[in-house]
Protein backbone atom coordinates (compact mmCIF):
# COMPACT_ATOMS: atom_id res chain seq x y z
CA UNK A 1 0.00 0.00 0.00
CA UNK A 2 1.32 3.26 -0.65
CA UNK A 3 0.40 5.22 1.66
CA UNK A 4 0.55 8.89 -0.01
CA UNK A 5 -1.62 7.48 -2.84
CA UNK A 6 -4.01 6.40 -0.08
CA UNK A 7 -3.37 9.85 1.83
CA UNK A 8 -4.42 11.75 -1.59
CA UNK A 9 -7.80 9.62 -2.29
CA UNK A 10 -8.65 10.05 0.96
CA UNK A 11 -8.68 14.45 0.48
CA UNK A 12 -10.15 13.87 -2.79
CA UNK A 13 -12.91 11.50 -1.45
CA UNK A 14 -13.54 14.21 1.43
CA UNK A 15 -13.32 17.45 -0.37
CA UNK A 16 -16.38 16.18 -3.03
CA UNK A 17 -18.07 15.10 0.17
CA UNK A 18 -17.80 18.07 2.00
CA UNK A 19 -18.61 20.34 -1.14
CA UNK A 20 -21.76 18.16 -2.10
CA UNK A 21 -22.93 17.83 0.78
CA UNK A 22 -22.55 21.38 2.11
CA UNK A 23 -24.66 22.44 -1.32
CA UNK A 24 -27.04 20.14 -0.99
CA UNK A 25 -27.65 20.83 2.68
CA UNK A 26 -28.07 24.84 2.24
CA UNK A 27 -30.22 24.23 -0.80
CA UNK A 28 -32.72 21.92 0.94
CA UNK A 29 -32.61 24.08 4.16
CA UNK A 30 -33.27 27.44 2.17
CA UNK A 31 -35.96 26.12 0.04
CA UNK A 32 -37.69 24.45 3.00
CA UNK A 33 -37.43 27.79 5.24
CA UNK A 34 -38.94 30.00 1.85
CA UNK A 35 -42.28 26.87 1.83
CA UNK A 36 -42.28 27.49 5.26
CA UNK A 37 -41.83 23.99 6.41
CA UNK A 38 -38.96 25.06 8.41
CA UNK A 39 -38.56 27.98 10.95
CA UNK A 40 -36.08 30.16 10.05
CA UNK A 41 -34.40 29.59 13.70
CA UNK A 42 -34.18 25.76 13.40
CA UNK A 43 -32.08 23.28 15.05
CA UNK A 44 -31.68 19.93 13.04
CA UNK A 45 -30.10 16.85 14.24
CA UNK A 46 -27.89 15.52 11.22
CA UNK A 47 -26.28 12.58 10.55
CA UNK A 48 -23.86 11.43 7.81
CA UNK A 49 -23.27 7.72 7.30
CA UNK A 50 -20.21 6.37 5.63
CA UNK A 51 -19.89 3.29 3.86
CA UNK A 52 -16.55 1.91 2.33
CA UNK A 53 -17.30 -1.33 -0.12
CA UNK A 54 -14.95 -4.62 0.50
CA UNK A 55 -13.63 -3.99 4.04
CA UNK A 56 -17.44 -3.83 5.46
CA UNK A 57 -16.30 -0.34 7.49
CA UNK A 58 -19.61 1.71 7.87
CA UNK A 59 -19.39 4.62 10.58
CA UNK A 60 -21.58 7.83 11.34
CA UNK A 61 -20.52 11.30 12.09
CA UNK A 62 -23.73 13.09 14.14
CA UNK A 63 -23.97 17.05 15.07
CA UNK A 64 -26.32 19.44 14.96
CA UNK A 65 -27.52 22.39 11.85
CA UNK A 66 -28.27 25.74 13.74
CA UNK A 67 -30.15 28.19 11.16
CA UNK A 68 -29.94 31.33 13.08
Amino acid sequence: MNEDVLNMSVRKFLKKFGVTAQRELERALAEAVRAGRLAPDARLPVRATVRVEGIDLVFEVDGTLELA
